[in-house]
């Protein structure tokens, strides 16, 4: 099991009610197992979309992206511009 830290913002912040959260990942999960992960934590994690943007340790990531203890997972929200 690997430790990773999934940070949330914005929108998602408030929805989640907390900036980080720790989560115990199998050794070899990827980024889109953390998201189903989260998701099958129930509310209010499962308002988290599917497929949200990501950034692994500060780089935008796709969801195949392995994962490694100590890595942060930053959930990006959708942002709206005018």
């Amino acid at each position: 099991m690997a430790t990773v830290t999934a940070l949330f913002f914005a929108a998602y912040r408030d929805l989640v009610g907390s900036g980080s959260v720790a989560v115990e990942v199998p050794d070899g999960a990827t980024v889109a197992d953390l998201v189903a992960s989260l998701r099958g934590r129930g509310a209010p994690f499962d308002g988290l979309p599917s497929e949200p943007a990501v950034a692994v340790n500060r780089s935008y990531a796709a969801h195949s992206e392995p994962l490694r203890a100590g890595d942060e997972v930053a959930f990006i929200p959708p942002v709206a511009g005018g």
